[in-house]
């Protein structure tokens, strides 16, 4: 059974930075794409970073792009999120995803109907 477990959240002042990793287990990670989602209070999921089976191919949303970097380590069965210049509108429970497929696509990586498993989130929270 595929489980993923993140962490590496907390709280931080505007302008520091954060990393958050998530580990996959039960499945073979090179067989997943990878991806980080995030929900403010009050708002619908949001895509933030995603990449695909071997790295390839990354993408990230307009709103954290230059600031944020996922990476995955194939050898540690980890994909991790380093956020770095983190303002208030960045605040929010972090879930990372991952969807067995072989898709590699902007379109298709990006949307959170296409990911199976999810972990249970880690929150960050950023103060002015």
């Amino acid at each position: 059974q595929v489980q993923l477990v993140e962490s590496g959240g907390g709280m931080v002042q505007a302008g520091g930075s954060l990393r958050l990793s998530c580990v996959i287990s039960g499945g073979i990670f090179n067989n997943y794409v990878m991806g980080w989602f995030r929900q403010a209070p009050g708002k619908e999921r949001e895509f933030v970073a995603a990449l695909s089976r071997y790295g390839a191919k990354i993408y990230y949303s307009d709103s954290v792009k230059g600031r944020f970097t996922i990476s995955r380590d194939s050898t540690r069965n980890r994909v991790s999120l380093q956020m770095n210049n983190l303002t208030p509108e960045d605040t929010a429970v972090y879930r990372c995803a991952a969807a067995r497929t072989s898709e590699s696509d902007e379109e298709y990586l990006t949307n959170s109907a296409n990911y199976f498993w999810w972990g249970q989130g880690t929150q960050v929270t950023v103060s002015s």
